[in-house]
């Protein structure tokens, strides 16, 4: 090895160089061993250690940001540095952990990727120059002569890459370039782990793609696999990529090339809509042979994990993506060893995906007006994902600075330092699922303003350069990921609910709050952490009424976190004369159609109907042996005042037809609010209270007598068709002789395990002991069994009990932990266990005066929650700023009257951190 550097040195002079090192005198002495021998045996001694893995398909790569920052290839001209190990990129002053030995090193490649124009060629002679004007588009189409220019016209990447010596205690202790033609002087193995990394599709295509997937059907098997035709005509195929071109073009491989599995011809692939994408010969071929050979296989997609390669059936029949099971052989016929072959471009999926996610979607919000766009500090937009926008606005409003103690906990507070947070404590491996780590990412990058660009002229589409430039974009994948993996809705790529969004992602953070604690660098003086939840938790207190014997009892609710509020429409009204109108309703479409007016219901209408007297038909009185009692009442009142209140409008109501349908009324929702006379005051001086379960206990015979059952009533509910024993277990838990009031009861517990059996002895049913003493209604309980058929009772029963007996939301909540259904229960009983004040805190929930002030909304647009489009404003410096994705601006006429979700802080608390944040 050293006479082969030497003898280089002696007849060129030259030598690949470490960045670094300076250019060599002509001469250099046989004895004198350059820089770059002791580097490259240094790099050999590692790779030989196992510090270089060559990444399949299945890897885990992530080769397109730093997965604690969002800094990216194109952010810095430093770029990320990706581990050859471990296959996880990072900037590298984050390469190691704290934890890391300080002698600790590895091998890296380092990435970096600038965008710049494309230039243009002057009369043919080779000279560039930069365009002086964009073209003026005169036909109506992206990527067409006389269109509008594509976004690969307009600019291309120019990539670097090299190898990177790392180490705790040095940083950078050597690099050297890595290319084409410097590649083959690292040892192979290394060679090999840089190529699978930088032609890797990476973790955040992967992502995109299993959303993608989730929303799609699988890909079918190909009925012309198996008999497909071979023409014998002497084509091997090069294994080399640099050989591959579209024999109708001549064009060089551009990855987008096919290889037509029985003529051997190799053809571009089908262009885009956009412009992008091949030459269309390979289909051209098709065409031209009589349609007779119809699969095809993507160059460059080819690996040992046959499964991965992208394969596409041009048949009327098919025309689409398949599976083709003999694709070994069918190559092997074309002398194509897929042992040793390594993925090149980019699958078809992969580009759908990235073509997608380019292409801009905008809602039309506050159209017409002249929004002034904004940059800095909490004022950066955040990447649709594809339907992400319902993530987006719920991000923006938490954690982008509205709610200062999350981003005290989570962000930056207006510093550009987004590297010292003990958030970011843990292993670059672990890293992109801890969700504390990539909440921090989050709201670093949207509080510090570091990656912001510069200040468009408009929110409009427009060719500021800026707006589609990677540099300044931030996509939240891995917190989308990190937070919806294991839910059934969240982890797809279609539109959800926001409302829904919210409270599970603050359930999650509860969770990984009490987990990670020790890296809160906030707790309380026990140790303890105040979880996120804190801010907006409040219970109720419900004030029941005995319709007997008007006895009264105080029952008070699980906390909860958002206040969901009924539309009263009957107490809807038209527009004042001279009130502003915010907006006209019309058909979808249909521009022409006359514009109606939309009643306007008032925000104390909603709160009186949410605070109003109501008739309660099915509670159970303890000290009436369980039964119940017609005319009963119940109202509602806060037993405390959160700091930070979300209020959720019900706009969405089910037809006739079954389907949800958006009410069309607007909401006058004042932007000062006052909740006093709403407190609830507890047990009143006079009152005649229910005495308590126990009392009722200790005062209640040893068998207590059963009501006399009516025997005309249970004749006529045996001839409906149910069991004796049933029809007296209906008839005794509603007095013994009402038929309709039993028949309500029947249908409710038909389901019950023990419906049908003989009555204990006494005859007192034991429905009502049962529900007593686990807190919940079995009856719910066993029907949820019943229906759902693939839960436990204790499982049902556990989730019951955590959604306050509400049986959609248990059953949605079994779902989304099926992954992990027994750890996530018993995380329940955990938290169950501990003082409920914060959800594992034992300071008791925050408390303070009624009186709110409006500081965020998030609208929707839309038929229903699980469509259309989401958009946040959100008050900054006293100002209404639209997050709508990407684009910021401030707001001239945010949508208050027509807000989904509106986020209100308590006056008292404005200005003053949570002393627990």
């Amino acid at each position: 090895q050293f006479r082969h550097y030497t003898q280089k040195l002696k007849l060129s002079h030259t030598i690949t160089r470490p960045i670094f090192y300076p250019i060599p005198s002509p001469i250099v002495p046989y004895f004198t061993i350059p820089t770059e021998i002791k580097t490259m045996d240094e790099i050999t001694k590692l790779a030989s250690q196992g510090c270089c893995r060559t990444a399949n398909p299945h890897d885990t790569v992530i080769n397109s940001e730093c997965v604690y920052t969002f800094h990216s290839p194109y952010t810095t001209s430093k770029g990320i540095v990706v581990n050859l190990s471990t296959f996880i990129g990072t900037i590298e002053e984050l390469a190691f952990t704290k934890s890391s030995s300080e002698d600790e090193s590895g091998l890296f490649i380092r990435i970096s990727k600038e965008r710049v124009p494309k230039s243009t060629t002057v009369n043919g002679e080779g000279e560039d120059k930069e365009p002086d004007v964009t073209p003026v588009a005169t036909k109506l189409g992206i990527g067409i002569d006389g269109g509008f220019l594509a976004e690969q016209d307009k600019f291309e990447t120019v990539s670097k890459y090299s190898v990177v010596l790392l180490s705790k205690s040095s940083g950078v202790v050597a690099e050297l370039p890595y290319d084409e033609e410097t590649k083959h002087d690292f040892p192979m193995a290394v060679s090999a782990s840089a190529d699978s990394i930088i032609h890797h599709a990476g973790l955040s295509v992967k992502q995109d793609l299993k959303a993608w997937e989730l929303d799609d059907e699988p890909k079918p098997v190909s009925k012309y696999a198996e008999n497909l035709p071979f023409v014998d005509n002497g084509v091997k195929v090069s294994p080399d990529p640099n050989d591959w071109k579209c024999e109708k073009t001549g064009e060089k491989n551009n990855g987008h090339l096919w290889l037509n599995l029985s003529t051997g011809f190799i053809g571009g692939g089908r262009k885009n809509w956009d412009g992008s994408g091949g030459t269309n010969g390979a289909l051209d071929h098709f065409m031209e042979t009589g349609e007779k050979y119809p699969l095809v296989v993507k160059l460059g997609t080819i690996t040992e994990d046959i499964s991965t390669a992208d394969c596409y059936s041009y048949a009327k029949d098919e025309d689409g993506p398949v599976t083709i099971p003999n694709l070994k052989e069918l190559l092997e016929r074309r002398g194509i060893k897929v042992a040793g072959m390594q993925k090149t471009v980019k699958s078809t999926a992969e580009l759908e995906v990235e073509l997608n996610a380019n292409y801009a979607f905008d809602a039309i919000t506050e159209k017409g007006a002249h929004l002034v766009p904004v940059t800095g500090p909490g004022l950066h937009g955040l990447q649709n994902l594809g339907n992400s926008c319902y993530m987006n606005s719920v991000v923006q409003m938490l954690f982008s600075g509205t709610v200062a103690e999350l981003s005290s906990r989570y962000g930056c507070n207006n510093s550009t330092d987004i590297t010292s947070s003990s958030l970011l404590d843990v292993s670059p491996v672990t890293a992109p699922d801890d969700l504390l780590c990539q909440t921090a990412k989050v709201s670093c990058a949207l509080t510090s303003g570091l990656f912001c660009g510069p200040l468009p002229a408009s929110v409009e589409v427009s060719e500021d350069v800026s707006l589609s430039d990677p540099k300044f974009r931030l996509a939240p994948r891995m917190f989308k990921h990190t937070v919806g993996h294991d839910h059934v809705d969240f982890r797809t790529g279609q539109q959800q609910d926001a409302a829904q969004y919210f409270q599970y992602l603050l359930e999650k953070l509860d969770r990984a709050e009490l987990g990670g604690k020790d890296r809160i660098p906030k707790k309380n003086e026990d140790g303890s952490v105040l979880v996120s939840s804190h801010l907006f938790s409040f219970k109720t207190e419900s004030r029941i009424v005995c319709g007997a014997d008007g006895l009264i009892k105080y029952k008070e609710s699980n906390s909860e976190n958002m206040l969901s509020l009924r539309i009263p429409k009957t107490k809807s009204a038209a527009l004042e004369d001279g009130a502003p109108e915010h907006k006209r309703q019309k058909s979808e479409g249909d521009d022409e159609k006359e514009k109606t007016e939309v009643p306007t219901v008032t925000f104390d209408a909603c709160l009186e109907e949410w605070s109003a007297q109501t008739t309660l038909d099915d509670y159970r009185w303890p000290h009436l042996q369980n039964s119940f009692s017609p005319l009963s009442t119940s109202q509602m009142r806060f037993c405390n005042f959160p700091r930070y209140l979300v209020v959720q409008m019900q706009r969405y109501e089910l037809g006739d037809d079954w389907q949800p349908h958006k009410i069309e009324v607007e909401i006058d929702v004042p932007e000062q609010i006052s909740l006093q006379n709403l407190r609830g005051t507890g047990p009143q001086e006079g009152e005649n209270l229910v005495p308590s379960e126990t009392e009722v206990a200790s005062e209640a015979p040893a068998v207590p007598a059963a009501p006399t059952i009516d025997e005309n009533a249970l004749a006529q509910l045996m001839d409906m068709g149910f069991n004796m024993n049933g029809c007296k277990r209906a008839l005794m838990a509603v007095g013994g002789s009402n038929v309709e009031a039993a028949m309500n009861w029947v249908f409710d517990h038909n389901g019950d395990p023990d419906f049908n059996d003989p009555l204990p002895e006494g005859g007192q049913d034991t429905t009502a002991a049962k529900s007593s003493g686990s807190g919940v209604d079995e009856g719910m309980v066993m029907s949820l069994v019943e229906s759902l058929g693939c839960f436990t009772i204790d499982q049902v029963r556990a989730a019951v009990k955590h959604c306050s007996g509400a049986a959609d939301r248990a059953a949605d909540w079994l779902f989304s932990h099926m992954d992990d259904l027994d750890g996530a229960i018993a995380s329940l009983e955990s938290n169950s266990a501990q003082p409920s004040a914060g959800g594992g805190s034992s300071k008791p929930l925050e408390d303070g005066e009624g009186k709110y002030t409006l500081v965020g909304l998030i609208s929707h647009i839309g038929k229903n929650t699980g469509s259309g489009h989401y958009v946040a404003h959100l008050k900054k410096d006293r100002k209404w700023v639209i997050f709508n994705d990407e684009k910021v601006a401030l707001s001239e006429n945010p949508p208050i009257r027509h807000a989904y979700m509106y986020l209100f802080q308590r006056n008292d608390s404005i200005g003053s951190l949570h002393p627990g944040f």
